[in-house]
């Protein structure tokens, strides 16, 4: 059974919805899986969809930050979606925020592609 929901609103957009747990494990190498296959298309965008993460650790910030190099190294973007206050806070603890993309909503997400 699969950690993410993956939807892909038109061609070459993949949403990818994340549960309430981020902890890395086998979670990431699905993950991985998922956005290079998201990326199979040139100047693909990958959104990730983080409204229902409750918790988040560092393998899950690696998990983020291995994403959006997965993405720039095939000329995608990566842009984050609907963070709640706890994974906003923790990548402005880690100075994160600067590097990703990040939008309130999805649908601003797919505006903003």
């Amino acid at each position: 059974m699969s950690t993410f929901l993956v939807t892909q609103p038109s061609n070459g957009i993949t949403v990818i919805r994340f549960a309430e747990e981020v902890l890395g494990g086998s979670e990431g190498i699905e993950l991985s899986g998922l956005v290079r296959e998201a990326c199979a298309e040139k100047n693909a965008t990958v959104v990730f969809d983080l409204a229902s993460v409750r918790v988040m650790n560092s393998s899950g910030l690696g998990m983020l930050v291995g994403s959006l190099a997965t993405v720039r190294k095939h000329d995608g973007k990566l842009i984050l979606a609907a963070l709640p206050e706890k994974v906003r806070s923790l990548l402005a603890i880690t100075q994160l925020t600067s590097i990703f993309d990040s939008q309130d909503t999805v649908a601003e997400a797919l505006q903003h592609q």
